[in-house]
């Protein structure tokens, strides 16, 4: 069995008082995880919580792997508009440990153009990244976060801006990455069908029904919780 990067034990997540029932749940190396829930349903909170952003309402966090490196992609870029970065800039960023944002080294190690090569953005490397679409962006945040070669990436709807062949290729790539480079993934997504056929483990979060489940894709998807909220699985995932 791969090694534990991450466990929470009885973890309950939230400001000031929890949203959602205790959470307990162990990632491992290599393996992707999908997160399921509608919008406000407490997946961006459990997110910061596990990468130590919001402090648990009660229970805890444990990183059995000593010095853990995480690597977040959220819904819409962070980077200030106004900031002149370069789509390789961007991606050089992820290189960097310990660095600033206000004043960057930015290099070019080898990892900047083998990622951007990776998802198919090369070709934006020399283009101003705040005038990229949001799909192109989502592209060049995806090869920032395999510059960065972290142990455990999480990624809050990276492929929310994609069309559907861009949205299976970004799977492919994230699979491609859990496979052989042994990190683990826990990624936001909608597109059910897509993220049924690559994860290994699900987790549905659901703050008005106070639902949590965690299992196998099948299992969670065929748990009363989320037909409850979402109807048949089938249905959706066809569609999605």
């Amino acid at each position: 069995m791969s090694r534990e990067l991450i466990r929470c034990v009885d973890l309950r997540v939230g400001y000031r008082e929890a949203i959602l029932p205790a959470i307990d749940a162990v990632v491992r190396a290599g393996e992707l995880w999908v997160v399921i829930g509608r919008n406000g349903s407490g997946k961006t909170t459990w997110f910061k919580t596990m990468l130590g952003l919001n402090p648990p309402i009660g229970g805890r966090v444990e990183r059995p792997a000593p010095g853990l490196r995480f690597s977040y992609v959220p819904q819409r870029s962070v980077y200030d508009d106004l900031f002149p970065l370069l789509a390789r800039d961007v991606v050089a960023m992820g290189t960097e440990r310990g660095g600033s944002f206000v004043m960057p080294r930015f290099g070019e190690p080898p990892q900047v153009r083998r990622a951007l090569s990776d998802v198919g953005a090369w070709d934006l490397a020399d283009r101003p990244f705040r005038q990229l679409s949001e799909g192109q962006k989502q592209r060049v945040l995806l090869a920032r976060l395999a510059a960065s070669e972290p142990d455990l990436a999480l990624l809050d709807e990276p492929t929310a801006a994609m069309d559907v062949v861009a949205e299976r290729e970004a799977f492919e790539y994230l699979d491609h990455l859990r496979r052989d480079r042994g990190l683990a993934v826990i990624v936001v997504s909608h597109f059910l069908g897509v993220a049924r056929e690559f994860a290994d483990r699900a987790i549905f979060l659901e703050r008005d029904t106070q639902s949590v489940v965690v299992g196998t894709p099948d299992e969670v998807l065929g748990s009363r919780a989320f037909r409850h909220s979402f109807g048949d699985a089938e249905e959706l995932c066809a569609h999605g």
